[in-house]
Order: structure tokens, then sequence, then C-alpha cells
């Protein structure tokens, strides 16, 4: 759940009396599918893959707010393995090959990685020359990406920095001066379909760019995401409000039936996957790991992978992913 709802809500309830009643234990410890991304080791995973494989037909771990690792255990989404986009590159590493970048416009037509008012240490160049060390390092694999505009002016959210170009003309300025990184189709606004591997290996894919309150910026990205907006939509499920720890259970079950979905779905999509989500009664490390005696969506999720019922995963969106969990989803390919 973005930052700023959270930190609108606790305003509604009562400010910081209910945040001392609120605050939950610690989530589970670390475990095979929890906060050890460290662990996994799989920098080029989709080398041995045909190059006519649709990325429709691949099962792919990603991360949910990829960036967040500061402000607090509200706002911190992912395992913290450095700034200016070390956790970035963390993440390629272990194997994740989608990611979700939240910006705020800052001076100078750039872009700054926010987690609602949370600026969490890196620009959005960062991002892109992690990209494109990764993607130099390893021309056999692809990365998806998920651009939010972040910032909506509201209590708990960032502002945007006053006179600046708009989000798509500075999008369109990075792009223009990295245009060996991007896969052309998903960032020339022609509603690109579908790719098949070989035509985006070494490549960044745009599969989707959204305003701060969720519209899709029309024609970036992939067509089949024509109404990826907040929250869950035909290919994407993101019910990202958990009111309390007792719904992660439901969480997990939004999570599972939408992967029986994507194993029986339309093989010419991509389904994307979201199996984090928060409140002000559950943090979203609780929602990943678990807590109060309650299964977390990571250890659930391991566990029924590993039943093999799933023979395609789509894109599952993690927060705070363990490396036998990255390994399964891979696995699956």
């Amino acid at each position: 759940m973005n930052a700023s709802k959270v930190l609108r809500r606790a305003a509604v309830v009562a400010g910081a009396t209910v945040l001392l009643v609120a605050t939950p234990t610690a989530a589970f410890a670390a475990d095979p599918s929890y906060r050890t991304l460290g662990t996994a080791t799989n920098t080029d995973w989709m080398r041995g893959l045909a190059d006519s494989r649709s990325l429709a037909s691949l099962s792919i771990p990603g991360t949910h707010e990829t960036m967040a690792v500061h402000g607090g255990a509200w706002t911190q989404t992912q395992e913290n393995f450095g700034d200016s986009g070390g956790t970035l590159t963390a993440q390629l590493a272990a194997g994740i090959r989608m990611i979700d970048i939240r910006a705020r416009v800052n001076s100078g037509n750039t872009f700054t990685i926010h987690h609602g008012a949370t600026y969490q240490n890196a620009n959005f160049d960062d991002v892109l020359t992690k990209l494109s060390d990764f993607l130099g390092a390893h021309p056999g694999e692809t990365v998806l990406v998920r651009l939010k505009q972040e910032c909506t002016g509201e209590i708990g959210s960032c502002t945007d920095a006053a006179g600046q170009a708009g989000f798509t003309d500075i999008f369109d300025s990075y792009v223009a001066r990295r245009p060996a990184l991007f896969w052309t189709a998903s960032v020339d606004k022609t509603n690109a379909a579908v790719p098949a591997l070989g035509a985006v290996r070494g490549k960044v894919v745009l599969a989707v760019m959204n305003g701060a309150r969720g519209g899709r910026y029309a024609n970036y990205g992939l067509a089949q995401f024509s109404d990826w907006n907040d929250g869950s939509s035909t290919y994407v499920q993101d019910n990202y409000d958990v009111p309390n720890i007792g719904a992660i259970a439901t969480k997990r079950d939004q999570v599972r039936r939408f992967l029986d979905a994507t194993s029986a779905g339309d093989a010419g999509k991509i389904y994307v996957n979201f199996a984090g989500g928060s409140s002000l009664f559950a943090q979203p490390q609780q929602v990943a790991g678990g807590a109060f005696g309650v299964q977390g969506v990571d250890p659930f999720l391991l566990s029924y992978l590993n039943q093999g019922s799933v023979v395609r995963a789509g894109v599952l969106m993690l927060d705070f992913p363990g490396g036998a969990l990255i390994n399964k989803v891979i696995s699956l390919n």
C-alpha cells in the first residue's frame, strides 16, 4: 500500500495514540521464503530459454516498491542492500526480472525515487545505470519495469517540484539519453504487443507507466495493460489493502486464486500478481513474513508452488522475497 494512504488513514483514526496501540510485534524470522534474498544467485537464468518464448509464457520473480528500504516499518518493503541502486543490483543478481519504480519530479527535470514522502536515497539515473550495468554484463536477460509517478501532494505523500516539465516529457528525456537501454516499442507510445524473449534480450521493457493517482499514461508500455490503474485490473492482482493481521489470510487467498487463474489463463498475456499489502494495522513485513501466528504470504507461496499445481506463475511482485522462493519461481520455466 502506498505510504501516503497509510499515513492519511493514521491521521483519520487519531494519529500518535493509535500508533502506540497498534504497533505490532516483529514478523517471523527470516526463512527460505522471506528476507533471504542474498541466498539466491540467478544472474543468467533467462539465457538458456529459447528466443521464441513469449514473455507471457514465463514465470518471473519481481519486487513491489523495489527501492523502498527507508522510512520505517510501514514504508520499507525490501531488504536493504545499499543506497544509490545497490538494493536493485542485489535483486537483479538474485534473479528479479520485474521491478516497480516510484518517482518524484525533482528540480532540473529529473526523477528521484520515493515511497510516499520518504526519499529512498536513489535517483532515476541510479536505476538506469544499475540496469544498464547488469544487462551489459548479462545480455541474455531482460528486465520489465512498472514506473509510477509517486507524488500526489497530499498528507503523507510527496510533492513534485514546481516549474518542471511534465512526467512523460521528463521520462522521454531519460530515454533519449539512453536509447540503447530500452526496448523501443515499449517507450515509443505505440501500445506494444507482448514480445518474444529474443527481441528484448539486453533491454529494459516498460510494462506500464502510471500517474500519481493510478491512471495509465496512454500508449506507453504494453497494450494489454491499457486498464492497469490503482489496484487490480484485467491482468493484475493488486489488492494492497490488508486491514489487519488476520486479513493476511485473505491476501494469501487472493494471491493463490490469481496464481491459479494465471496458470490456466490466456497464454498470450502477462499476469502480474502483487503478493504484498499493508495498512495502519499490518506492516509490509508482517504481510510478507507473517506475525502473531498468522502465516505470511511469502512462506505460503513457497509451499503452494512446491505442490506442483501451478505451471505458469506469471510475474510475482514480492515484498522481502527469500532466496528459495525466487529459485522456485524461476524453476517453473
